[in-house]
Parts: C-alpha cells; structure tokens; sequence
C-alpha cells in the first residue's frame, strides 16, 4: 500500500495514541524507567553475575548482524568459528557499515583480539570456556550442530528456521530436555517492542472482527548483480575447504556458500522470508495453529530462458523465486463456528520491490499497517456515528461498550499518551539485542518456564510452529494442494510429521 508522507504521520500518530490508551498504566513505568528497554519492558531483573560467556558458530550474512547487535553487559564473546577465512576475518573487521560493524569497532581492538577463533564449530565446542552458543549457520546444519552443542554442554540460540525438517525440531527438543540446556530460536519479533505494541492494539479490540491479514516480502533481483542469495566463491575460502567440506555436512562449495538456493541445504523463501511474517501474523491472532494451507510457487524468473535484454540468468538454483501461500486460521470463537475464519495471504517475489515487506491487519473498524519492523500504522474504518474514517483521518480513542474504539478527533496534535507511546517505540529495537539478552538471563537464572511465565519466548515448541507453517507452505505448493494441519504434527512428544503425512 502506497502513502502519503502526511498518511504515513497520520497513521503513526494514530497508532501510537491507540498504544498509549490501551497500555497507559505499563507504559508510565516503562518509560521512567532508565536504561536498557529490554528488562524492564518484558518484566525480568537485569543480569545479575557475569556476563554469559558465548560462542558464536557462523559469522556470514546473519550471524555478523547478530554479533553486531549483541548486548555485552549480557553476553561475553569468547570465541568464533566459521569454516571460511573471509567471514572469520569479518566477525573481528565488519564490512564497513553499521549494520555488520564488526568487533573491533563494536568492543576494542584489545577485546576482539581476545576472542579465539576457530576453523570449525567442533574445535570451539570443545572450549570448556563456552557456555552458550550462537549457531548462524547454514539451515540444514541447524540441527545437527544444535543436538551437538547441546550433548557438549552448552545452551543454543539457534537462527531462524529452527530446522530443515520438522522431525530434526522434534529431536532437538527432545535433546534440550534430555540435556536439561536451554533451546531457544531467533524469530526475533516474539521480543521486539513495537510488534507487543502492536499485538495489544489488535487483542485491545480496536480493529474489531479481524478476518484478513495480508503480508509479504517483495525484492527485486532482476537487475544483472542484484541476486543477494547468489554469491561469489572467494579464493581464500576455496583453498582453505578444498576437499574439507563434505566433512562438515556439504557436497561442494557451491552448497556451503550459495546454501540459500538448493533444497538440501535451505527452505526457500518460506523458510528464510515467510517464517518471519507467518510468525507475526499469528501473533497477531494469539498463537493459534492454522488450519490449512494451498499456495503456488515456481521458479518464474530465474528458471524461465527470455529474450532481449531480460535474457534470463537461468541457473541451476531449485528454490521457487515467487510463492504466493494462503493460510486459513481460526477466528476467536471458530470453536463455536467453524465459519469462523481469518484468512492470511503471503506473497514473496524477486521481481518487483515497490512494496518490500510488512504486514497488514485488516479489522471491520480498523486498519494496521506494520512496515519493515521500524514503525505500526493505524486508520479507523468509517462509520454511520463518526464520519468517513480513513487514511486522512487523525482519531483518538473513547471508551464505549465492550471496550476502547476509535473517534474522530478535531486536534492532530499527539496526546500526551500518544507522545508516551512514541518515545517508547523509539528506544527499540528489531528484537535482537532483547532476544539475546533474555536468553542470556534465562541462562543464569536456570529458567525453563514456559513463555507465560517468564521463560524464552520463543523456546523450541513455540519455534516449531513456525517452521510447520513454513514447511508444510512447501509442501502444500511441492503437490498443489491444499493440506489440512494436524494437531500431533505441533506435539513434540509425538512422532508425526507432515513431511511422512503429506503424500502427493
């Protein structure tokens, strides 16, 4: 959806008044509280003790994000292992930007140089020094290095997808447990400040009856040197594995660095792109598991030989570059009628990036907008006692039966609620640095509760949720049809998965 610099404001202003109504007494605490937002917003103590001493294991593309964003009054960085010299070199130099900073600029020269670096994960796990790791590693070793690290000893923040397949999550799972070490994945918006803002708007009742959400991740990589999951295989990295990579769970080079782009090594774009809005769409409708899914996908771009100037760059890639996915969730009282449904759509293509990526909540009294996980946008349906509502409309919030709704407002000046709100949502970030800090506070308060009481919030049963609506989204586009979700595919005590359910 395409907006106005004074509809996006309209819209900010908008939401942030909803946010101050609806968590005006939480948000009076939070922001007189100094400090890091984290603790204090998600309701634990600060560390208490040393800093958690961590291993990170992979330092590419993600994994350098991650040891930019870690929080060292958290988390001690002992130790790093990459299999590939240039990325083992760019965990200590960066890449020249804020995004990938790189250690010496994040902790000193003195510090960064402290930290050992290893040539593989085996090597560092073996450092009684580490008592956690970070594993940013390519998709298929997830579990694998995950079941390893944790029989070694140490507690896992895993990236996102938690696993190649469903029956790997219900392993690692069943090793945290045998361990007793703590598993936690990095769908970072379960501790991102502005996705709980917006959770309670929608829980508040605001949007009224939600029955479609629509989300997606649009990119562009038709230009020639656009593809970012396509990379080039450097000199040092090639010398350094030659004929060492299989040993490490890769059948060639290409596998390890391009892993993104083959089905024995990634997920595709479900896995990499749509897990993260699946998430935040069901966290939107409380966590439910969905009902089914059908979807189409196909290799549009890159499997398709044009002409001209669009001469397709066809490769031996085997992940689809355009998926469109239809997930059918139950409403809140679909127990009651099974009528009763929310809809949720996702699209993720390469070929256009007019709108990148976000989430839309579409209510009968109100519309959310959730763009790039940076702002929340909110507009007011229109109604026979208000008046035309809509993306020009500055509204603020009344009580009226049943709950809080939205009103036309005759000032656009930002309450002081809302104004509370902002300067709340400005001190945020995505969501890393709070993951990693809660992890490391669960770590050192021995905590292995559940989400509603404390524990990780997003622990390996909440993780493998997400990754059975990815999978199964595979699945559901592998044998174009549409697949029913079933309840012991979400229990990790039972062995049933849908990739043995699911038949063509």
């Amino acid at each position: 959806m395409q907006l106005t610099p004074e509809q996006v404001q309209t819209g900010s202003d908008n939401f942030n008044e909803a946010v101050g109504y609806t968590r005006r007494s939480f948000l009076k605490g939070t922001v007189a509280s100094a400090g890091g937002l984290g603790a204090t917003y998600f309701g634990y103590d600060k560390l208490k003790g040393d800093p958690v001493r961590f291993g990170f294991i992979g330092t590419g593309d993600e994994g350098s994000v991650l040891l930019n964003e870690h929080p060292p009054e958290y988390m001690d960085i002992v130790a790093v292992a990459d299999l590939r010299p240039t990325n083992r070199r760019r965990a200590l130099e960066g890449d020249g930007n804020d995004v990938r900073q790189g250690l010496i600029r994040k902790l000193g020269n003195q510090k960064a140089q402290s930290i050992k670096l290893y040539a593989n994960h085996k090597e560092l796990l073996a450092d009684p020094n580490v008592e956690a790791v970070v594993i940013a590693v390519p998709l298929s070793q997830h579990a694998p290095l995950a079941i390893e690290a944790m029989k070694a000893g140490k507690h896992v923040l895993t990236e996102k997808l938690m696993a190649h397949s469903i029956s790997q999550c219900k392993e690692m799972i069943q090793v945290a447990k045998e361990t007793n070490k703590l598993l936690a994945v990095g769908h970072q918006r379960h501790y991102s400040v502005l996705y709980d803002n917006a959770n309670s708007v929608v829980r508040s009742g605001l949007l009224g009856d939600i029955k479609h959400i629509r989300a997606q991740w649009h990119r562009n990589n038709s230009f020639p040197g656009r593809d970012s999951w396509r990379k080039t295989i450097k000199d040092d990295d090639a010398k350094a594995l030659k004929g060492k990579v299989q040993e490490f769970g890769y059948n060639s080079m290409d596998h390890l660095v391009n892993w993104r782009l083959y089905n024995e090594t990634g997920g595709g774009l479900m896995a990499e792109l749509g897990s993260h809005q699946l998430d935040a769409c069901s966290i939107f409708l409380g966590k439910v598991h969905p009902i089914a899914v059908q979807g189409f996908g196909g290799r549009n771009f890159y499997g398709v030989k044009g002409v001209g100037s669009m001469d397709k760059q066809s490769d031996d890639r085997e992940i689809d570059d355009h998926v469109y996915v239809t997930f059918e969730f139950p409403g809140l009282h679909y127990q009651d009628d099974p009528n009763d449904v929310v809809v949720v759509t996702y699209s993720s293509l390469n070929t256009n990036r007019l709108e990148p990526y976000g989430e839309q909540v579409f209510g009968s009294r109100g519309t959310m907008i959730v763009r790039q996980e940076q702002e929340a946008l909110l507009y007011k349906e229109a109604s026979p006692s208000t008046g035309p509502g809509g993306l020009e409309q500055r509204l603020h919030i009344i009580s009226g039966k049943g709950g809080p709704v939205m009103d036309a407002s005759e000032s656009l000046a930002p309450s002081t609620q809302a104004a509370t709100a902002a300067s709340t949502i400005e001190k945020i970030s995505r969501g890393y640095t709070e993951e990693m800090e809660h992890f490391c506070h669960c770590v050192r308060t021995n905590n292995f509760d559940t989400p509603q009481n404390g524990g990780l919030r997003c622990n390996g049963t909440v993780a493998m949720a997400d990754a059975i609506m990815a999978l199964t989204s595979n699945l559901a586009m592998r044998y174009k049809r549409r697949i029913e979700f079933k309840d012991e595919w979400f229990d990790p005590t039972n062995p049933a998965t849908p990739e043995e359910d699911v038949k063509a």
